[in-house]
């Protein structure tokens, strides 16, 4: 997971309100463990957790979740087909390496698949390329383009496309500001991809 934060994240209730009561739930690349929490707090979820990091498994463990250290894109290949409910990819699509094949295995593994990511197609991200000739740093794009652990932006247009080539059918749809609140107002849906810093998306085998 990309981005933390010390509080409670907007995405993660906007996660929360969209799984349902006891569900199985796989969360891929989840940090120290937050949504995880969240979800067995509110939702009374069974969770299990995939993480890169040490220093992330040994937090959740600390919290007594189920984490185990883990790569989306080698480990997944060895989940059974249905084995969960939900599985959860928030803010981590950008850091891997294949996103095409570890979506296809979310989909694989889950009933469903909750995929969170920073638009790069979003106003500010195109002002500052095109303005100031720079890679992009903000809330939702913290880091430096020679130290990010993010290999792959896309925007909202792309992983729709991707859904479409996968044969995935998009359920919800929840757009965000920089600084990870819930856009307000009616934007059309031809400005989503402008106006959106970041986005989430539920889908389902179609």
């Amino acid at each position: 997971m990309q981005i933390a934060s010390a509080k409670r994240r907007t995405d993660h209730d906007i996660i929360a309100d969209w799984v349902s009561q006891g569900a199985r739930v796989l969360d891929v690349g989840c940090g120290d463990g937050a949504l995880l929490e969240l979800l067995a707090e509110r939702r009374a979820v069974v969770g299990r957790g995939l993480e890169l990091s040490r220093e992330g498994v040994t937090k959740s463990l600390a919290a007594g979740l189920s984490v185990i250290q883990g790569d989306a894109d080698s480990d997944l290949q060895n989940y059974p087909d249905d084995a969960f409910d939900f599985t959860i990819l928030s803010q981590t699509i950008q850091a891997t390496r294949a996103p095409d094949k570890v979506v296809g295995h979310l989909m694989r593994i889950g009933h469903r698949a909750i995929v969170s990511f920073p638009n790069f197609g979003h106003w500010r991200v195109r002002a500052q390329l095109g303005f100031k000739g720079r890679m992009p740093v903000n809330p939702s794009i913290p880091y430096e383009w020679y130290d990010t652990p993010n290999i792959h932006f896309c925007t909202l247009l792309d992983f729709e496309d991707l859904c479409r080539k996968l044969n995935a059918r998009i359920e919800r749809k929840a757009l965000l500001d920089e600084f990870g609140q819930p856009i307000s107002g009616v934007v059309p849906s031809f400005m989503h991809n402008l106006m959106s810093a970041s986005a989430i998306f539920l889908i389902a085998r179609s």
